[in-house]
């Protein structure tokens, strides 16, 4: 025999779970539709590569120092850093996807673009490295909405592998 007060109480937790999520329409070269309109890189990268790292996106270098390996040569899994400018004031961290060239990666992160990609998070995303020692010191990202490259050229401070750096303890 069925407890109705069971199964409406079932129903009932299952209505209110929805309450606090919000569903975000698809939009095109946003391939993450359910992700929150607020999400910022940090939390993104920080789930997604599992560092435990935190602060504004510029102070993760200084901060996985001694923690975890740091490189300038982009590996999967890793974290790119870029550095405060005044353009990007807090900086921003993207996790390397997959390495395509010397000279180009694809990074997965979240709230690049202004409009409607603010908050979003975007998937297989291009960087370059137009840096003239080719040493990744400074990268063009792709910009969704102009569907190629920005214009800006921003400094990259390295790439953060998640695996412990245990000779630096």
């Amino acid at each position: 025999m069925i407890d109705r007060r069971g199964v409406l109480g079932l129903i009932a937790l299952s209505a209110l779970a929805g309450c606090g999520t919000t569903r975000t329409p698809t939009i095109a070269g946003v391939p993450d539709p359910g992700a929150s309109l607020d999400l910022s890189c940090v939390p993104y990268a920080r789930a997604r590569s599992g560092l435990e790292l935190r602060g504004d996106a510029w102070q993760w270098w200084a901060a996985a120092a001694g923690r975890y390996q740091r490189g300038n040569r982009p590996s999967s899994g890793s974290v790119m850093v870029l550095a405060r400018t005044s353009r990007l004031p807090s900086g921003h961290v993207a996790v390397v996807a997959r390495i395509v060239s010397t000279r180009e990666i694809r990074v997965d992160h979240a709230n690049w673009a202004s409009g409607y990609g603010r908050g979003r998070v975007a998937r297989d995303q291009p960087v370059l490295d137009v840096s003239p020692g080719n040493d990744w010191t400074q990268v063009r990202v792709w910009y969704p909405r102009a569907g190629d490259y920005g214009n800006t050229v921003f400094p990259a401070q390295g790439f953060i592998l998640p695996r412990l750096d245990y000779a630096g303890r």
